[in-house]
């Protein structure tokens, strides 16, 4: 399976954008499954239902710190060469899918897809049912194979 098919496939047994993306890479983070979902568990929704940062684009900046980020703090040369990293990986999702912000992405305007209810959005309503419904008007499966299949070209593994 392709990175991004793993992204997917996690997305779809229920994990958020931000784990599903993670987990396509665990392999390489030195973490466990279940470490990987615990530490990506807050950044589903945008960042716990906020809408803010997209989780896939969250978890794809997760997994590429585990895997070549710095840990020196005073290494700033490293840190500089790490946040490059990260805007790279940001403007080629960005170029792809047209943002970077989860309510931007569900609200349909780059994807040509109806628009995500505001009601669906609110931080105080459960997370919605899997549904097959669920994924069709959802542009998130695709995006967390989006971000998995960037970082996966960018670090060139398979």
């Amino acid at each position: 399976m392709t990175r991004r098919e793993l992204a997917i496939d996690y997305f779809q047994q229920g994990y958020n954008c931000s784990q599903a993306v993670l987990l396509a890479f665990k392999d390489l983070t030195d973490l466990t499954e279940e470490q990987s979902a615990g530490l990506a568990s807050s950044f589903g929704g945008g960042m716990g239902k906020l809408r803010e940062v997209c989780g896939a684009v969250s978890g794809m900046f997760m997994a590429v710190g585990l895997i070549c980020g710095y840990s020196d703090p005073k290494d700033t040369t490293a840190k500089a060469e790490h946040y490059k990293k990260v805007q790279e990986l940001a403007a080629k999702f960005k170029e792809q899918n047209g943002s970077i912000i989860c309510r931007e992405l569900l609200s349909g305007e780059f994807s040509g897809r109806e628009p995500v209810l505001p009601t669906e959005l609110s931080s105080a309503t459960p997370p919605a049912e899997r549904t097959a419904e669920y994924y069709k008007k959802r542009p998130c499966g695709e995006l967390v194979g989006n971000a998995a299949e960037i970082l996966a070209e960018y670090l060139d593994v398979q």
